[in-house]
């Protein structure tokens, strides 16, 4: 069987256009950034990708958020930072929140950056550990100006205001990437499990065998799964096929999609095989779980 990159698996996979966030917020404009102020998260359930990236500021309250095989109750005052690619899902924790969120897609940004590769030099929009960025009384109160500023700026429709946005991202971008690298300096983080997890979502696609990590990190598998009991109460094998569940439910969600192509696109030997995988996971086929969604 021809094994296919992650990023074509990806190209294929149906997401959340800025259009449909915006809907989500009963917002009409169609430009390639928006940003809302709102006492209502939108709390979608099933694990879904975006095709822009989010800038969060939850000023009050908490909420659930799952990204990858994470879940975390973030409190405020916090940063949340996603990237395009971040499966990612929401569950509601407390009735009672306010949160600011700027939606932008890559291209918006990027329109007047040399470097293409910009936005992919910041690990927190892409590395479930970094997208939550907790914020001291200061940092509060720094981030509640940028976002009155940007709150202003979006209000007066100001000709240049594709331009100033830019500017107050590139802000928001730098700040958050000040506290992460004070924060890094005072954490311990193990290695091994770090690297793990790194290539896991490198390489998950196409190894489902735990030998094969062992053998990149060129330690025993044996100490590999101690390594990963101990750091996260599951085992590597767990890790590696809740993994590929997930991805099977985004890809579940493209009604384009036939459930053999998905089978291929995930390297099962066939159809019957992914089927059963996906049973004993939830319990429910993949067909079945297809019927669940919505439109």
């Amino acid at each position: 069987m021809k094994i296919q990159p992650k990023e074509a698996v990806l190209n294929k996979i149906l997401t959340y256009s800025l259009t449909h966030h915006k809907s989500l917020f009963s917002w009409a404009d169609q430009k390639e950034y928006f940003y809302i102020q709102t006492k209502e998260h939108p709390y979608i359930s099933e694990p879904y990708r975006a095709e822009s990236y989010a800038i969060e500021f939850l000023r009050k309250g908490s909420i659930i958020m799952h990204t990858g095989l994470e879940t975390k109750v973030v409190h405020a005052p916090a940063i949340i930072a996603l990237g395009s690619s971040v499966i990612r899902s929401f569950s509601k924790n407390e009735d009672e929140i306010l949160i600011d969120i700027i939606f932008f897609k890559p291209q918006f940004f990027l329109e007047s950056q040399a470097n293409v590769l910009f936005l992919a030099q910041y690990d927190f929009f892409e590395k479930n550990e970094s997208h939550i960025t907790p914020l001291t009384q200061t940092e509060e109160s720094k981030f509640e100006r940028i976002f009155s500023l940007i709150q202003e700026v979006v209000k007066e429709q100001s000709k240049h205001q594709a331009s100033i946005l830019r500017s107050y991202l590139y802000i928001l971008i730098y700040e958050i990437d000040a506290i992460q690298k004070e924060k890094a300096v005072t954490e311990t983080q193990n290695p091994l499990f770090e690297k793990f997890k790194e290539l896991l979502f490198k390489d998950f696609l196409n190894f489902r065998n735990v030998q094969h990590y062992a053998d990149e990190l060129h330690i025993s598998r044996k100490y590999l799964s101690e390594i990963i009991k101990k750091n996260s109460g599951k085992t590597a094998s767990d890790w590696i096929n809740e993994l590929v569940i997930l991805e099977a439910k985004v890809l579940l969600q493209n009604k384009k999609m036939s459930i053999n192509q998905i089978s291929d696109l995930l390297h099962f030997s066939d159809q019957s095989v992914f089927g059963r995988f996906f049973k004993n996971y939830e319990k429910i086929s993949p067909l079945e779980y297809r019927k669940k969604q919505i439109d």
